[in-house]
């Protein structure tokens, strides 16, 4: 059998059923950007946003008027993953172009994580920089900082950051939205803080007399949790880990998303002359969620809703800055999410109970954390009035690609330093192919293999059911085989029936894990 493997394998991914065709016309079509203007780039990453949460995604509870217009006069992509099911690998994915996978402490960081991207590696930023890109990367960040876990002084410089692995400028959150340190950073240093009030953080015990949220109840003036998130305090919501001090630089939750936009959109306007990328991080679903007022009934769904909203007025101020400074019709946007939904995560917010017949993920099976098909299948939309028509694209298309696909658009030829796993996927992003990959590996309990028709689900003897979050993790201790044509809810496992194809999808998961884990960069 292993001997006609790469035979199987090379013909299935050549047939049409598998890959896909392109036709003679489409074919033809090329890019050339070199003689142009470099187009700026604006890469809005959303924090948990499901595919079924957008209106221009088939929401009907909600509605998402900016986010809907870029979909509209852009490219909607039906089948887009991120690089994996949670957030700290898909962000590690999409910037350094290797799958996380590959490489241990890769997982969900820790508020006190040390930076898990090593600085002498070849970045997303690094190659935009090169291109002559100013960068910047402004909001969510949960990439870790400092050289070594729990050794950050967060009352100075804290290096390594977004600046070793390439970004200009960086207005960011220090971890995320429900873990301690609660405080921006610009360019690496807490931003308000008052040295007389020294910031300390801890994720092992909690330090004497500060309130927690298990001891503490009568102090959750705005959430409350459901499970974990009971440690310190701030603004009136309890937290993963224990932090005292820095009390003028604690944000507010209902001011984030002004405040990020707002550094957004400065970043805008100061470098509207010249070629730039803007890295813009939301964390308005993310938990905990607590929308501005403003947005507060927005919706019937509660605050999850009414941050989706939120979101929805942040890619309008982008959109309004790009005008405003005459350079929308050059800049290439792309919305996209860092992993699929979750109702409840944390917080008694009302999600569940209001939740009423939205499915934030949509068609399909599983969320946030699972191996099923809405852990990575997220909402993509590519908006370029210069170069892109409006269409709805089919194309498998990966973030794991975002590195690659950039330094094509930028100019750059195929460099060396770029991992493998991240391929030159312009084409297709642009709408000028219709088939994409021919197969992209998905991880969150198990490595799966998706191609445009297959779904493959490696054996996991892992719990198959995360009561706490209501999550379907796909886990199963047998092969998994689903035909996405025609399940797209991922119940019928065709493996028994298909062992041919079963088999094709473990020699390519082989061939992939031969590639190699946890190289030097």
């Amino acid at each position: 059998m292993k001997k006609i493997i790469p035979l199987l394998s090379a013909s299935i991914v050549a047939s049409p059923i598998f890959a896909g065709s392109i036709t003679e016309k489409e074919s033809e079509k090329s890019i050339d950007l070199k003689t142009e203007t470099k187009p700026n780039i604006v890469l809005i990453y959303a924090d948990d946003i499901g595919y079924g949460d957008l209106s221009s995604y088939g929401a009907k509870r909600v509605e998402t008027p900016n986010t809907d217009s870029l979909a509209a006069n852009g490219i909607r992509f039906t089948n887009a993953h991120s690089a994996a099911a949670t957030s700290t690998p898909s962000r590690y994915g999409l910037i350094t172009g290797e799958y996380p996978w590959r490489r241990k402490g890769t997982g969900v960081a820790a508020g006190d994580a040390a930076l898990i991207i090593n600085p002498e590696r070849i970045t997303l930023p690094k190659v935009l920089q090169e291109a002559g890109y100013t960068t910047g990367a402004v909001g969510k960040w949960h990439l870790g900082m400092g050289n070594e876990t729990g050794k950050q002084d967060w009352n100075g410089h804290v290096t390594p950051g977004p600046s070793e692995i390439g970004f200009d400028y960086s207005y960011i959150m220090a971890a995320t939205g429900d873990r301690v340190p609660c405080v921006f950073m610009e360019n690496q240093r807490v931003v308000n803080l008052d040295l007389n009030d020294p910031i300390s953080v801890s994720y092992k015990e909690n330090f004497e007399g500060e309130p927690t949220g298990k001891d503490n109840p009568e102090l959750l003036t705005k959430l409350r949790p459901s499970h974990g998130h009971d440690q310190s305090i701030v603004n009136g919501i309890s937290r993963i880990g224990y932090m005292k001090g820095g009390k003028s630089a604690l944000w507010e939750d209902e001011n984030i998303a002004d405040s990020i936009t707002v550094h957004a959109v400065r970043f805008i306007e100061k470098n509207s002359d010249k070629p730039f990328f803007l890295y813009f991080g939301t964390n308005d679903i993310h938990v905990p969620r607590y929308p501005h007022e403003r947005f507060r009934g927005a919706t019937e769904m509660g605050h999850r809703g009414d941050a989706i909203v939120q979101f929805d007025w942040s890619v309008g101020e982008i959109v309004k800055a790009l005008k405003k400074a005459g350079i929308f019709e050059n800049t290439l946007i792309i919305v996209t999410s860092d992993n699929g939904p979750v109702v409840d995560d944390g917080y008694q917010d009302g999600a569940v109970e209001k939740l009423m017949d939205h499915k934030p993920w949509g068609p399909f099976r599983g969320g946030k954390y699972s191996t099923f098909e809405a852990g990575t299948r997220v909402p993509f939309i590519v908006h370029w009035p210069e170069r892109v028509e409006s269409k709805v694209s089919h194309a498998l298309v990966s973030q794991i690609d975002m590195t690659a696909t950039m330094a094509a658009l930028a100019g750059l030829e195929r460099l060396p330093e770029i991992p493998e796993d991240s391929q030159n996927q312009l084409s297709a992003w642009l709408g000028m192919e219709p088939a994409g990959r021919d197969y992209v590996i998905g991880s969150a309990g198990s490595l799966t293999v998706l191609t445009r028709v297959w779904k493959y689900i490696e054996p996991n003897n892992g719990r198959t059911y995360n009561p706490l979050t209501n999550t379907e993790l796909g886990n199963n201790p047998d092969d998994q085989l689903y035909n996405m044509t025609t399940d797209r809810g991922e119940y019928d496992n065709t493996a028994e029936e298909n062992p041919e194809i079963v088999e094709i999808m473990k020699h390519i998961l082989e061939r992939e894990k031969e590639k190699g884990i946890g190289l030097d960069l």
